[in-house]
C-alpha cells in the first residue's frame, strides 16, 4: 500500500483537500518514490488509479514524468476544474481500494498548487 506523506508540513495534503472551495481549477502535483524494481508495478497502478479519475466530474488532464536514468521517482500533474472535484475524485471508494495495490513502501507526496504571475517570466 502506498503511504502519503507530506512536503509541506504547515499545510498537509489533505487539509489542503478540505479547504474551502472557490470555484477555481486546481492542480494536483504528485511525486511518487517507487521502491527498488517496483517502478513498472507503481506506473502500472497509477494507470489503473488514473482511469478511474480521468472519468470522474471535473477532471481537465493529468501527465505523469518520471525521473531520468535508473530514477524511482514518478510525478503526476493534473488539473481539476475544482477543489471540490477533486476531492470528491479522490475520496471515492473505488479510488481509494487502488491505494491498496500499490507495492509496499511506495511513497507519494501530493500537494494542491495553483500558477502564480511573475511579471517578465509567466502568467497565472
Amino acid at each position: 500500500m502506498i503511504a502519503l506523506k507530506d512536503l509541506d508540513p504547515s499545510s498537509p495534503f489533505l487539509a489542503q483537500l478540505q479547504g474551502p472551495d472557490d470555484g477555481q481549477p486546481v492542480t494536483i502535483v504528485n511525486t511518487f518514490l517507487a521502491p527498488e524494481g517496483q517502478v513498472e508495478k507503481v506506473l502500472d497502478v497509477w494507470r489503473q488509479d488514473s482511469m478511474i479519475m480521468k472519468v470522474q466530474p471535473g477532471f481537465i488532464s493529468a501527465q505523469l514524468y518520471r525521473g531520468i536514468g535508473d530514477s524511482h521517482i514518478l510525478t503526476n500533474v493534473a488539473v481539476w476544474e475544482t477543489l471540490t472535484s477533486l476531492k470528491n475524485a479522490f475520496l471515492l471508494e473505488e479510488f481509494q481500494n487502488t491505494l491498496t495495490l500499490y507495492p509496499d513502501s511506495s511513497l507519494s507526496y501530493p500537494i494542491l498548487v495553483r500558477k502564480v504571475a511573475v511579471p517578465g517570466v509567466c502568467v497565472a
